[in-house]
């Protein structure tokens, strides 16, 4: 989908955990809370936190107050995307929730760039949501439970990120111009410690639909960037774009492998989460598009939409990316 009017970000606000603050961009995070539980009884309590705090700085980096704010789009990994649902309650917003496991921040980005485009919304509020504890007792393991996770597996990052599309700006530096819904692949991997792989595949498919739908290629970017295909999945969705005709060279990037110092930090592959690329978006790619360092972003948030009871049934992992293609706006009026 192309945007006739390239919808302005009015703000963008990330906040984390301490893990995610002794990674490479932690110096970029709004806030980062050094306990995990932010003070809640509940891991599920304190991600749902974790959201109600990036949304209400995303809107004061805007100012904006959050009545000024016509919609929230928002999601995360739980069942019935419980934190997003509590957070909504908080913020007294209307709200939308959406779920496409780590995917969704690119696609309540895109949602949200889709309503201010159409004149549905002045203002649209993208937030996401992730918490690597809440995350394992639902997914996985509780964490209590001591499972040893084999070398494939990845940390889900604990953090949330919101973006504010439209707003009151007259000026906007970064504009999003296209979106891109992938559709949902399944080439029969059953391994829930595998996702970066069950994911090569839908995001070689959706960059590359991405390619055919604007004439675009990774020429035309400055950067590509998968959301959380990891140390396993990256390099096997690039062969699958050479294989399809495209050369990434080293204009692909993957957020998994950004937001985390895999030297340094045991996470194994890499990250995950929904937070995962929106801290990296948030924290990283934002900075360096509203400077102009980077012209132009083509974001594809990766998704893998199991849970523990299809799992358990044996059945294989659907998956699906979203794209979401910013730019550098420099200094020109909003229309």
């Amino acid at each position: 989908m192309a945007l006739p009017s390239r919808p302005p970000v009015a703000a963008v606000a990330t906040v984390s955990g301490p893990m995610e603050g002794r990674g490479p961009l932690g110096h970029g995070i709004d806030h980062v809370h050094q306990d995990r539980t932010l003070g809640q009884p509940s891991w599920e309590l304190a991600e749902s936190r974790l959201l109600v705090d990036a949304a209400q700085r995303c809107c004061r980096k805007a100012g904006l107050e959050l009545d000024q704010v016509d919609v929230l789009l928002a999601g995360d990994l739980l069942n019935q995307i419980i934190s997003s649902s509590f957070a909504a309650r908080d913020l007294d917003l209307p709200y939308v929730g959406l779920f496409g496991a780590c995917s969704t921040f690119a696609l309540a980005v895109g949602l949200a760039a889709v309503l201010v485009d159409g004149g549905y919304a002045a203002t649209a509020l993208a937030a996401v949501s992730s918490h690597h504890d809440s995350a394992e007792r639902q997914f996985r393991y509780p964490v209590e439970f001591g499972a040893q996770r084999p070398p494939t597996a990845q940390w889900t990052a604990t953090g949330a990120a919101a973006v504010l599309v439209g707003g009151p700006a007259r000026k906007a530096r970064v504009r999003i111009t296209h979106v891109t819904l992938g559709r949902v692949v399944d080439m029969g991997i059953k391994d829930p410690y595998n996702m970066g792989g069950a994911m090569a595949w839908v995001a070689a498919d959706t960059i590359r639909r991405h390619f055919q739908d604007t004439g675009r290629d990774f020429g035309d970017y400055d950067l590509v960037a998968t959301g959380d295909l990891a140390a396993v999945g990256h390099p096997m969705a690039a062969e699958l774009l050479r294989e399809a005709g495209y050369e990434p060279g080293d204009r692909f990037a993957d957020c998994g492998l950004l937001l985390y110092d895999r030297r340094r930090q045991d996470v194994h592959a890499g990250g995950s989460g929904c937070a995962c690329s929106g801290i990296v978006f948030g924290a990283g790619f934002y900075p360096d598009l509203y400077e102009g360092r980077l012209r132009r972003l083509l974001l594809v948030s990766t998704g893998s939409l199991h849970n523990k009871m299809t799992w358990e049934q044996g059945q294989s992992i659907p998956t699906v990316a979203h794209a979401v293609a910013f730019e550098h706006a420099g200094e020109e009026a909003s229309p």
